[in-house]
């Protein structure tokens, strides 16, 4: 009788511990575990990111980080670690946290536009995206890429159309570039083709011609006419002599693409560069900015006129006086003259 007793209580104990064992457990699996009070919050993991990593970025999120541990480990997930931005919400428990971290990779919007340089791109893109900025520099330099897709130094920056974009923000810096030349193939569709075609001009050079109009005039709707004024004068095999050419000359020639020039002298002009169109007939070879998509448009569905010379237009500012003749031209380069003098811009 006395043995029963003690069976029995060895029992009781045993499913006693065992329950409180079952319920610390099940607490650690399925309690809530975050501490933060928003209704969510949004970690990013690196790509080569090690647990205890993963356990520092998460831990002003998280009431528990050691039950947060042992489930992940039992989990698998600390050895499997995955890069990528994710959201944790509030409430959530271990199990779910480590379900989200595992497979709930959220895209990121991955915006750019108007950048002069490929570095300049590097910098923004890197802003918003794990890859850094020299990775992403040497991606979009790499010269096996650039032959094997008919692109070179002087037309790389054109195959990067601005606008927004949805990535994984651990995107490599190749998966960018990679993805940015299926949204310039994607972006030349059959009816842009067909419109670069009957002007005589292939897609990289409507964009170097779209980076001209882009930096000769900020008005969308002054575009189409500025673009169909220097079509005019290439169908005469005039020189486009567009100062902003001129401008990006002497920056490349200097090294230095953070230089301020608001005005371009007449010395200036005879700057030997194949981007000065005062001095070579015909486009640059390769785009001086990247274009917005509005400046594409326009030389893709320019203005019917016969304009061949305009300047800009003191008053209405950002806007351009056009003329057909180089005498009215003339006439209205007078005024903008006397302007820019009593501002005293001498560079």
């Amino acid at each position: 009788m006395y043995i029963k007793k003690i069976l029995l209580a060895i029992v009781l104990i045993g499913l006693v511990v065992g329950g409180m064992f079952a319920y610390k457990v099940y607490s650690a699996i399925f309690s809530p575990n975050t501490s933060f009070t928003n209704d969510e919050a949004f970690v990013y993991i690196k790509s080569d990111a090690s647990f205890e990593e993963v356990k520092e970025t998460l831990d002003p999120l998280l009431k528990d980080m050691g039950s947060f541990g042992q489930i992940a480990k039992r989990k698998g997930y600390a050895a499997s670690i995955k890069g990528g931005k994710y959201a944790i919400k509030k409430g959530m428990n271990n199990n779910e946290i480590i379900n989200s971290l595992r497979s709930a990779n959220i895209p990121v919007k991955v915006s750019f536009n108007n950048q002069e340089t490929l570095e300049d791109l590097a910098g923004r893109v890197a802003s918003q995206i794990e890859a850094d900025s020299i990775s992403l520099v040497q991606a979009f330099r790499n010269g096996e890429f650039l032959k094997s897709n008919d692109f070179d130094d002087d037309s790389k920056l054109s195959m990067y159309i601005p606008n927004s974009y949805e990535f994984f923000w651990n995107t490599p810096a190749e998966g960018f570039r990679e993805r940015m030349l299926k949204e310039y193939n994607r972006f030349w569709n059959a009816g842009r083709l067909e419109k670069a075609e009957e002007l005589g001009l292939s897609p990289k050079e409507v964009v170097t011609l779209a980076s001209i109009v882009h930096k000769e005039s900020a008005k969308i709707d002054e575009r189409p006419k500025v673009a169909g004024l220097y079509l005019n004068r290439l169908r005469k095999n005039m020189r486009l002599q567009a100062d902003p050419t001129v401008i990006f000359a002497m920056k490349k020639h200097a090294g230095d693409f953070d230089m301020v020039i608001k005005r371009v002298l007449y010395k200036d002009l005879e700057l030997d560069s194949p981007y000065n169109t005062y001095k070579y007939a015909g486009l640059p070879p390769g785009p001086i900015t990247m274009p917005d998509i509005s400046a594409i448009e326009a030389v893709l569905n320019p203005e019917r006129h016969d304009y061949y010379y305009f300047v800009a237009n003191v008053e209405n500012f950002g806007y351009h006086k056009f003329a057909e003749t180089l005498a009215q031209h003339n006439r209205n380069k007078v005024q903008y003259i006397r302007w820019i003098n009593a501002q005293k811009i001498n560079r």
